[in-house]
């Protein structure tokens, strides 16, 4: 194939340049179409055919790009957005291309902008010729907030691919199986009344310090019920994130608020984990009733597991000459995986993801290249 793109480099720069940010913050929140049109082009160039969609009430775009027809091949995916940042914090322009020391800065060079600039170097380093099977190219919004570009895609499309690679950091190693994540609030209602006496009304700190306790005890449970060998941290995994009354010192307070997560492994269902939850508050209820009310946060990603004996990850590991092995951390995998198989395997470190001075080291970058050529000749040609 007769490069028809800039240079690797030059690529890089021209993503990392676009502001992509997802927030719940309406404020800060970013369209991607920009970056989408942009990578679009860039396929085009490339002989891709494009298919642009807007996800559904939104501002955020998918992108699939794609060369030959019909069924298997391979998938690559990514997505398009970044979380937000602190410029006090950063040493660099987080929206510049940054080289020194043998690094490569940049807000979204491993997380994940950058997997798109090693693909597109790499597609226009092959003879066209040769591929047999389509290649397919993912670029997704949204994935740092309620991962709604890869909710939509798996909904709406067609095609049947072989295998799905997400471009996650991961040091090039290949993940089988991540955990998931889902956030709670709690509000507890009491009733307010002059601190002076606090038998006229219902204290609803003290209402949270039992809530707690039983929240507590079922970390405990859950910690020795449900394990994995295979991750680093082998149990599911709760979190309290912060605890608000609104109350002066001289006021009984009337409401207060308990944030907390878990992330549980691939044996622990939502299903299972909401009804331990209703378990726990069942008595607390009984006693205060319409008191308490529990919510979801934000939408919850389920943890994700393929099998080590599934024969793509036989596959996989046997091309490369390693094993497949798990993170804590979430990705798209859940949803894509009701296309086809999906694995995740990407330059740079998680480590980076979500820190001031983002960047990708030198070493990364040839086997990088050579394990996405490796995939396409194995999956297309």
């Amino acid at each position: 194939m007769t490069r028809k793109i800039p240079s690797f480099i030059e690529i890089y720069k021209s993503l990392i340049q676009i502001p992509t940010i997802s927030s719940e913050n309406k404020t800060i929140d970013l369209s991607n179409k920009i970056l989408i049109d942009l990578l679009s082009n860039y396929f085009s160039e490339l002989n891709f055919s494009i298919q642009i969609k807007n996800i559904p009430n939104t501002n955020k775009f998918n992108m699939l790009s794609s060369f030959g027809v019909g069924r298997g091949g391979l998938l690559f995916s990514g997505h398009t957005d970044t979380v937000n940042f602190d410029e006090n914090t950063w040493t660099t322009d987080p929206f510049k291309l940054t080289e020194k020391n043998d690094k490569i800065y940049g807000l979204g060079v491993v997380d994940m902008k950058g997997f798109f600039a090693f693909l597109l170097d790499v597609i226009s380093s092959i003879n066209i010729k040769k591929i047999k099977k389509p290649i397919y190219i993912l670029a997704t919004a949204n994935e740092e907030t309620d991962m709604s570009g890869a909710r939509y895609f798996s909904k709406s499309t067609k095609i049947k691919p072989d295998c799905i690679i997400i471009g996650e950091p991961t040091c090039l190693k290949i993940i089988n199986a991540h955990k998931g994540h889902i956030a709670y609030k709690i509000d507890i209602f009491g009733d307010t009344g002059h601190s002076s006496n606090p038998s006229n009304g219902v204290n609803s700190i003290e209402i949270s310090y039992e809530i707690i306790k039983q929240l507590i005890n079922l970390k405990k449970y859950i910690k020795q019920k449900y394990l994995h060998q295979d991750f680093s941290i082998s149990h599911p995994t709760m979190n309290f994130g912060s605890i608000q009354g609104n109350a002066p010192i001289n006021r009984i307070c009337s409401l207060c608020s308990i944030t907390f997560e878990i992330r549980p492994i691939p044996q622990l269902s939502f299903e299972t984990l909401e009804t331990l939850l209703k378990d726990t508050l069942k008595k607390i209820k009984k006693k205060w009733p319409n008191r308490i009310f529990l919510k979801n946060i934000f939408f919850p990603i389920p943890a994700y597991e393929i099998s080590k004996k599934h024969h793509i990850v036989k596959k996989i590991e046997n091309l490369f000459k390693i094993k497949s092995t798990t993170v804590n951390y979430c990705t798209e995998a859940p949803f894509l995986k009701k296309i086809a198989p999906t694995l995740i395997l990407g330059p740079g470190s998680i480590d980076q993801a979500h820190h001031p001075d983002e960047y990708l080291h030198y070493s990364f970058i040839d086997p990088t290249k050579n394990i996405l050529k490796k995939l396409i000749v194995k999956f297309c040609c």
